[in-house]
């Protein structure tokens, strides 16, 4: 009995076999965006910079008047 494959597995393991490079341009794109080395000072900016958010950020804080 054959086992069953999805349409889209099918598909890509198609499209995989027509276009061999493609996993190599995939890897290629994402070190552009994601996988970068990241800078220590900035980070610790980043850190520095961060607002502490109220835990219910929808309700405004009451307003009390004397």
């Amino acid at each position: 009995m054959k086992e069953y494959e999805s349409e889209i597995t099918s598909f890509l393991r198609e499209m995989k076999q027509r276009r061999p490079d493609l996993e190599r341009k995939q890897r290629e794109a994402r070190e552009i965006w994601w996988d970068k080395a990241l800078d220590p000072d900035e980070q610790a900016r980043f850190e520095q910079s961060r607002v502490k958010m109220p835990g219910y950020v929808y309700q405004p804080k009451p307003k009390f008047s004397p």
